[in-house]
């Protein structure tokens, strides 16, 4: 049985137990090992603030922030899969995954990135991407693709990230340029 990553699980007991004053360290750095973060256990007490009668007045929109500011102060970096502030809280390239997200983004996480202060979510352009997360991240640069376009761009995209792991913006734009360029002079780029 491993100890490590419970100080965030003790915390939230304590509170549970009757706790109000918690010992906490920004992205779990401190001293020792076994730090609970902060970030971790504030999220959670504001998400579940009916169940644990608490209240905390943390500005949790500022916890993105408070993370990367330390990193720079420190020079110790985040781990991408740390909760709430890591590269990838928010990231997500299972096509399954971005569906969900783009339906309804409480499918997958529990608060928005917004909430934190990440500035948004990502959808990661990858090989296990689906066409619904390709329309999205085609609309975010202007093209509206239709069915057989969307398919050309999506085989396109597959095979590219078979060779390079993850689609760059510069990647799409290309695609996006290849395909929607042969629609003999009309145009699909939205007006800026």
């Amino acid at each position: 049985m491993t100890i490590w990553g419970l100080a965030v699980a003790n915390s939230v007991a304590a509170v549970r137990a009757g706790a109000r004053q918690l010992e906490l360290t920004i992205n779990g750095i401190g001293e020792r090992a076994g730090n609970a973060a902060l970030e971790e256990v504030a999220v959670l007490l504001h998400v579940r603030k009916d169940s644990f009668g608490v209240d905390t007045n943390l500005r949790i929109e500022k916890l993105y922030a408070t993370s990367r500011m330390l990193t720079e102060i420190t020079g110790v970096g985040v781990a991408p899969n740390k909760g709430v502030v890591g590269s990838n809280a928010f990231a997500h390239e299972a096509g399954i995954y971005q569906d969900g997200i783009l339906k309804n983004p409480l499918t997958y996480e529990i608060i928005s990135p917004e909430a934190v202060g990440v500035p948004k979510r990502q959808l990661v352009l990858g090989k296990h991407s689906g066409r619904n997360a390709l329309r999205s991240a085609l609309a975010e640069i202007g093209y509206d693709p239709n069915t057989v376009e969307l398919d050309l761009c999506y085989k396109m995209m597959s095979a590219l990230a078979d060779e390079s792991k993850d689609i760059k913006s510069r990647d799409l734009l290309a695609i996006a340029h290849q395909v929607m360029h042969k629609r003999g002079g009309e145009t699909t780029v939205a007006a800026e």
